[in-house]
């Protein structure tokens, strides 16, 4: 159903396949199934996962999971109730979003572009730098998803266009500017992965995905790329917990609005379904307007 109805992502498929497993495993220890499972499983299960220190946002992403299944059930007539009915969702602190400022970016950005320039002790190190530098301009750009980034396909660097068309969830898809520093960074890369291939012309090259790679789904991984940043980010003396490819798309959708853009363009340019999901970043900036009241203002600190 989640396929064929609703188009969701092989990722989203993959998640609800590892919640629906964990959830069967933890009915068949305490007596049950998965499609006998009753309202007292499903707390006790949450519970369970409180135990095994799973944080309350994770736990009910897990429950929504479960909704969904046993809705589809009822539905379908395979069970004569929805035991989540009346489960009550663990209640999820707020929490605002990393953001990096644009020093922080900058920095970050000019590091990955000096390596790039410098190159590499062989060529196939040379365009692992190039990579890096393609994948940062590319992601503060546009602030794809991860999984959008390192899923593009060729054809999206050899074609000097301004937009690029991406396929988002649910196979949605969108158009997004590239910057020139983007465009730039991109071109670089190609050719350096072109001499490195050895190919005659560009429609020669071995790969359709811009990043390739040997693993299984053919182009680079969203895990091997948030590894890569937390390293670029240790030389350019940040602190790596901070970085993560997702913090960056924060940071983009962050210093638009900074900058005056309008929040349904951020909306559109995310992918977000909901502009309510869009909304977190304007929390950001009310935080940071507070602190630059409370740190200016003549009467904030109460004297």
């Amino acid at each position: 159903m989640l396929s064929a109805e609703r188009g969701a992502a092989v990722n989203t498929l993959e998640s609800y396949r590892r919640d629906l497993e964990d959830f069967a495993e933890f009915a068949g220890a305490n007596g049950t199934t998965l499609l006998g499972a009753n309202t007292e499983t499903i707390t006790a299960y949450l519970g369970d996962l409180t135990a095994r220190g799973f944080a309350a946002s994770s736990q009910a992403r897990r429950l929504s999971a479960l909704r969904q299944f046993y809705k589809h059930l009822y539905a379908d007539g395979l069970r004569g109730d929805d035991p989540t009915r009346a489960v009550l969702a663990p209640k999820k602190r707020a929490t605002l979003p990393k953001v990096l400022s644009v020093e922080d970016v900058d920095l970050l950005l000019k590091t990955a572009e000096a390596e790039a320039q410098t190159g590499g002790e062989t060529p196939a190190a040379a365009l692992r730098t190039r990579r890096l530098h393609t994948l940062l301009e590319v992601l503060y750009a546009t602030g794809l998803r991860v999984s959008e980034l390192v899923s593009l396909p060729l054809s999206a660097a050899l074609r000097d266009e301004r937009l690029i068309t991406v396929s988002g969830k649910g196979g949605k898809e969108r158009a997004v500017p590239l910057s020139p520093a983007a465009r730039t960074a991109m071109r670089a890369y190609v050719a350096e992965r072109q001499a490195l291939e050895g190919a005659k012309s560009k429609g020669q090259m071995g790969s359709r995905w811009l990043f390739p790679s040997h693993g299984e789904s053919g182009h680079f991984t969203r895990q091997a790329f948030a590894r890569d940043l937390k390293a670029l980010a240790a030389r350019a003396g940040l602190d790596p917990s901070l970085l993560s490819p997702h913090v960056l798309r924060h940071a983009f959708a962050s210093h638009l609005l900074q900058n005056g853009a309008d929040l349904r363009v951020v909306q559109q340019l995310l992918g977000h379904a909901d502009i309510s999901t869009t909304q977190i970043y304007t929390h950001v900036l009310d935080e940071r307007l507070r602190a630059l009241v409370e740190a200016h203002h003549p009467l904030a600190g109460g004297t």
